[in-house]
């Protein structure tokens, strides 16, 4: 670790708004610093979730319930390209945020840097792949017959796009700059939503419209972070040339560290295949269709949860990196408290509102009355939906991936997968829907009990330096 006179000199020698932004990640209350990241990380991932809400609608009003349904089929897809960057995001943001608390810039460019290259070149070998191999990859996701076609092209686009999935809003956050992560998110966002209707409706594309959109935007937010990170200056480090060169170290520390994201989104991917197998199976499109409506409103209701899992990672891994263990601890059962008050909260809201939130997309008829009754079932796991993965991101951020990997890979093999076959193969479609909230339950107690062990092992905490006025 770099003695702390380097690392005062370090942010006296940026300027003023790079100091305040990493410095006060040890100073300023943990309850404002919390509350200031996690609202900023909950609106610019709630822009993410309104996004696939209003693209949901535009295809199933600008081309039809079957382009919905096949949209939805590729959206393990766009979770496979999701666990990549959160991989090399989650790594890379952690040794960031600890290398700046420890007043080590360099590391902090060398990580940034790396992050970088590694990801350019999975979304590279993934878009060759995927081109190659499009049509079997979507026989395996379950697109078939007539939503086939509709399938293949959004799964095109999106590929070929793959490049520019991410804009590292992560590595931004890791060094304080919530700010400019949210604009980064707010221009995506804006993007999107303006070409969306343009290619849909005005130019009649259909689901490659909504395609180009996606790529569009996600576009726009990766420029802001290449600008972010290698030509602004008002920055504690920049990232040169040299610090995108492959450094095995830092590579397989920042692997180790972000895998467990990298498996939480391909449990996702399995898990939403699963789903749409086994319904395809007990319901047919009727149960498909629930399953689209509930799934795209599920995902807007649990991007809260994601928002605080990203606020709390900078604060914990800069203060783990400055040895202030009380703040850590405070951070996150502050974090947990919210997530249990947000998730009983959107449980309620979410079942009272279910008939209007499914006439958004479905105006009648069995699915309809399915994705009503699937979205009541499903709301009550998403009481504990938060659990989970903001103890995986806690773990992340201290640099000890192998409880998040129990929580992500572990309780997918064990728990949810077993428990939405099982009820499915029991009840049918309703069974779908009990195993998919049977699951978040004893997801949610698998990390509260690593918690528990956790907290038994530790050392005890670090005190506070005074909080800044």
């Amino acid at each position: 670790m770099k003695s702390t006179s380097k690392h005062s000199k370090t942010l006296e020698a940026a300027p003023a708004t790079a100091e305040d932004a990493v410095g006060r990640m040890a100073t300023r209350p943990v309850g404002r610093l919390l509350w200031e990241n996690c609202v900023q990380t909950i609106a610019s991932v709630s822009m993410f979730g309104f996004y696939a809400l209003t693209n949901a609608w535009f295809v199933s009003h600008g081309v039809g319930d079957q382009a919905m349904a096949a949209v939805n089929l590729v959206a393990p897809l766009l979770l496979l390209l999701g666990a990549m960057s959160t991989t090399v995001g989650a790594g890379g943001a952690t040794l960031l945020s600890r290398a700046l608390g420890a007043g080590d810039e360099r590391a902090a460019a060398r990580a940034a840097g790396n992050a970088f290259t590694l990801f350019w070149v999975t979304a590279a070998v993934t878009t060759v792949v995927g081109l190659v191999f499009i049509d079997p990859l979507l026989d395996v996701l379950g697109a078939r017959g007539s939503l086939h076609e509709y399938a293949r092209q959004y799964a095109v686009i999106l590929l070929c796009g793959s490049v520019s999935y991410t804009g590292f809003s992560s590595l931004v956050r890791a060094e304080g700059r919530v700010g400019f992560s949210t604009r980064m998110w707010i221009g995506a966002l804006v993007v999107q939503i303006a070409l969306d209707p343009l290619l849909i409706f005005g130019l009649d594309l259909g689901v490659s419209g909504a395609a180009l959109g996606t790529v569009g935007g996600q576009t726009i937010s990766a420029v802001m972070s290449w600008w972010f990170f290698f030509l602004r200056r008002e920055r504690p480090y920049r990232v040169r040339l040299a610090d995108l060169r492959p450094h095995a170290v830092t590579l397989r520390t920042l692997v180790g560290i972000g895998l467990p994201s990298f498996f939480a989104n391909i449990g996702l991917t399995v898990l939403a295949v699963l789903v749409n197998s086994t319904l395809a199976v007990t319901g047919g499109v009727i149960a498909l269709t629930a399953y689209v409506v509930c799934s795209r409103l599920q995902t807007f209701a649990v991007m809260p949860h994601t928002g605080m899992s990203q606020g709390l990672q900078p604060i914990v891994s800069y203060n783990a990196g400055r040895g202030l263990d009380a703040r850590v601890a405070r951070t996150r059962a502050l974090a947990l408290r919210a997530s249990l008050v947000y998730g009983a909260a959107s449980a309620i809201l979410l079942t009272v509102l279910a008939e209007p939130l499914v006439g958004i997309f479905v105006s009648g008829g069995g699915a309809a009355e399915e994705a009503r009754f699937a979205l009541c079932i499903i709301a009550v796991g998403g009481i504990v939906t938060g659990i989970a993965p903001l103890t995986a991101a806690y773990f992340q951020a201290l640099g000890r991936p192998l409880p998040a990997y129990v929580l992500t890979i572990g309780t997918l093999i064990l728990l949810k997968a077993p428990l939405v076959v099982a009820f499915g193969l029991i009840w049918g479609t309703h069974g779908v829907w009990f195993g998919l909230a049977a699951g978040e339950f004893a997801t949610a107690a698998s990390a509260l009990l690593l918690l528990h062990r956790a907290d038994r092992r530790a050392p005890p905490a670090a005190p506070d330096p005074p909080a800044a006025s």
